[in-house]
C-alpha cells in the first residue's frame, strides 16, 4: 500500500515500504537492531525442514516471524510444547523464531516524528488473566490493564524512550511507530519489536501513551497528518 501511494504521489501517514517490511520480519528487524548495537531479545530462527530445538531453557517463546496481534505465538515449558509451538507456529509462516524468555517488566513505548522523532512515557502493560500478553490478552475487554508511566526507575524510563527512538530511526521509520520493550529484573531494557501501524483509536495503547505524555488525540491526528505532509515535501524535491 505505501509502494502505491508514493507512486500515485499520495502522503500518507506512517512509515515507507522499507521500514514496514523490516519492522513485520521479526528475524531481519532483530539483526538490523544488533548491528547498531541496540539490544534486543535472544532468539534463534528456524526454517522450513529445521528441527525444533531452543537453546535457552524454558519457558520460551515460539513465533512466527512475519505476523502479528501474538497470533500462532506459544509459551513453552518443555520440549513437547516446544514441538508443539514449532508446528503451530509454521502453520502462519515458514520462517519461525525461538526466543528467549525475559523476566521483567513489558512496556511500550510510542514515537513519533520524521527527521526529530520524540518519544511517549512508558506504559506498562499488566495482563490481568492469562499467563502472558496473548491476542486474547490484547483484545478482549478486561484482559490487560496499561500504567502510564510504568512502574520502573527513572533511568529506564529515560533509556526505554532512548532505545524506542534508536530503534524508530535504525529502522527507516517516519511518522509513528510502537516500540514494545521489556524491562529486567536486573533494570536492563531490551527491545522486543517495533509497530509501524498501532492500533489507532482514541483508547488504542499509542494514543493513550502521549495523552498521558500531553498530546491529546486531536493534536497527536494533526501532527500525523503535517509530518505526512512534510516528508511527502521534502522527497518531491529530491533530484532524481
Amino acid at each position: 500500500m505505501q509502494g502505491l501511494l508514493e507512486l500515485a504521489g499520495v502522503p500518507y501517514v506512517g512509515a515507507g515500504v522499507l521500514a514496514s517490511a523490516l519492522c513485520m520480519d521479526k528475524d531481519i528487524f532483530k539483526a538490523v537492531m544488533r548491528d547498531h548495537g541496540i539490544p534486543v531479545t535472544e532468539n534463534i530462527t528456524l526454517r522450513l525442514g529445521d528441527e525444533p530445538r531452543n537453546p535457552f531453557g524454558y519457558p520460551c517463546f515460539i513465533k512466527p516471524a512475519r505476523l502479528g496481534s501474538s497470533v500462532g505465538i506459544s509459551k513453552a515449558h518443555d520440549e513437547e510444547e516446544l514441538r508443539t509451538g514449532v508446528r503451530l507456529a509454521f502453520e502462519h509462516d515458514e520462517k519461525v523464531l525461538v526466543e528467549q524468555y525475559v523476566d521483567g517488566t513489558e512496556v511500550e513505548v510510542g514515537v513519533l516524528g520524521n527527521l526529530a522523532p520524540i518519544a511517549s512515557l512508558p506504559g506498562e502493560i499488566v495482563v490481568t488473566h492469562n499467563e502472558w500478553y496473548d491476542y486474547e490478552a490484547k483484545y478482549d475487554d478486561g484482559e490487560m490493564d496499561l500504567l502510564v508511566p510504568a512502574r520502573i526507575g527513572e533511568e529506564q524510563i529515560e533509556r526505554a524512550q532512548a532505545l524506542a527512538v534508536s530503534a524508530f530511526v535504525a529502522s527507516d521509520c517516519e511518522g509513528m511507530a510502537r516500540a514494545d520493550l521489556f524491562v529486567r529484573s536486573d533494570g536492563e531494557v531490551l527491545v522486543n519489536e517495533l509497530n509501524t501501524i498501532p492500533g489507532f483509536t482514541s483508547t488504542s495503547v499509542y494514543a493513550r501513551l502521549f495523552e498521558e505524555s500531553g498530546i491529546r488525540y486531536p493534536e497527536l491526528l494533526q501532527r500525523l497528518a503535517d509530518l505526512a505532509v512534510e516528508r511527502h515535501e521534502r522527497r518531491a524535491a529530491l533530484k532524481f
